[in-house]
């Protein structure tokens, strides 16, 4: 049996109905913003492998940091124990953050920082003796798989087999362009109650909720309302961080900040799991007592491994050259003239950009959803071309690793055309 054959034997892949897929596809190696299957044909990597990629694939400088860390210290428990490796990262990564940011807690993934986020959140109220249990989000927000997670998520039927088992929270409409007042006015109305312990929010993109887009302007009056209502603000970075609307932190692009971040998948150049939870003093004060039951009692068998810390140090020395940031604003300045070109076809619609993100939905005679039907269509017709472009539902997006040459980048922009010129005909 070849590779997808023994996989099909043995493994149960994420988000995919085992039953119905078609094999796997088999990769064997990458390199640069290409992946290679096990028969060596190439695939352009345009969605950063889950969002993940931000320095292409077998990135040699972050593979030397990571061999040399393995060969010093694999890992040690943090508990009563530390190492340079999280020590550097956690000053690192403060150095970039805003300085009211006082303390780094290391997780193990996306969905993790975010649990850390809300237990931080519901916690301080618990700490102070004035317990608050309510939280505001976005209907179509995304913030991972674990119930906490799920829970402040938009209710949909990927979390409705455990609706019984999630917290009540308040959701609010995601942002348009046309709802803003009603969005404020309601948000106003839950804050003025008193009983809204923090407020989570994907800055300026809902990702999996089909790339949607809003702007700094709403988020800073958000983070208005938040203040003068004394409601702590939790940004969930993990897939817009890392310079994917341009700037380092998409919340860079406000003047207000928020009280917690949650940080994964560019974090460490999309090469190792490893999450982060930051916070400022007002948060972490209120966990340092001589009250040992004040603790924030959270914690993973790998917390701050050193292997995955030294990859987020290699990362972070990656984003500090000059080519990664001229990379970032060509693919921004491509990006622009693409949109151009698409914006001439009927049958796309809504598209729109934030940094190196680019997105647009294709016009069916169903209501745009996840579980759209051209769903499988537009992935058929790129993974033919070998371009790894996963859609959500009629919405395509491109999120690629920053090294993406200008060639690549053409290659997926005329795939596109050709796509919506077929869908034409």
């Amino acid at each position: 049996m070849n590779l997808s054959e023994r996989d099909q034997q043995v493994v149960w892949h994420p988000f995919t109905q085992m039953k119905t897929a078609a094999p796997s596809i088999a990769i064997a190696r990458g390199s640069g913003a290409c992946l290679y299957d096990d028969k060596g044909l190439k695939y352009i990597d345009a969605i950063a492998s889950w969002w993940t990629n931000t320095h292409g694939h077998a990135h040699p400088y972050i593979a030397k940091m990571i061999s040399e860390q393995a060969s010093t210290l694999e890992h040690v428990i943090f508990a009563d124990f530390t190492h340079e490796p999280a020590v550097r990262l956690a000053e690192r990564l403060l150095g970039k953050l805003p300085a009211e940011q006082a303390r780094v807690f290391y997780t193990d993934n996306g969905s993790t920082s975010v649990e850390v986020g809300l237990k931080m959140c519901f916690q301080y109220w618990f700490n102070i003796d004035q317990p608050k249990k309510k939280i505001i989000a976005f209907k179509d927000a995304y913030h991972g798989d674990t119930f906490g997670a799920m829970s402040v998520g938009g209710r949909n039927p990927f979390s409705e087999p455990f609706a019984p088992f999630l917290f009540d929270v308040e959701f609010v409409d995601t942002p348009t362009k046309e709802n803003e007042v009603t969005i404020l006015e309601h948000f106003t109305k839950l804050a003025e109650t008193g009983e809204i312990a923090g407020f989570i929010f994907e800055p300026l993109i809902l990702g999996s909720g089909g790339m949607l887009m809003y702007s700094a302007k709403l988020l800073d009056q958000l983070f208005e309302i938040c203040s003068k209502h004394n409601i702590i603000t939790i940004a969930d970075e993990v897939m817009v961080g890392f310079y994917r609307t341009g700037k380092f932190f998409a919340t860079d692009h406000c003047k207000n900040k928020p009280d917690i971040y949650c940080l994964s998948k560019g974090l460490t150049g999309g090469t190792m799991a490893l999450g982060v939870t930051t916070c400022n003093s007002k948060i972490y004060d209120a966990f340092y007592s001589d009250n040992k039951l004040k603790t924030l009692f959270h914690g993973h068998s790998f917390t701050a491994n050193p292997i995955a810390c030294a990859a987020a140090l290699a990362s972070l020395d990656l984003f500090e050259e000059n080519e990664t940031i001229s990379n970032i604003q060509r693919i921004i300045n491509q990006h622009d003239k693409f949109i151009e070109k698409i914006s001439i076809y009927p049958n796309v619609r809504n598209i729109r950009q934030t940094g190196v993100i680019l997105a647009l939905d294709i016009v069916t005679e169903t209501e745009t959803s996840y579980f759209n039907s051209v769903r499988d269509q537009i992935w058929k017709f790129f993974i033919s071309k070998r371009i790894i472009l996963r859609p959500l539902g009629n919405t395509i997006y491109i999120l690629p690793p920053y090294c993406i040459t200008v060639e690549e980048m053409e290659v997926v922009y005329q795939a596109i055309i050709d796509f919506v010129t077929e869908l034409s005909n």
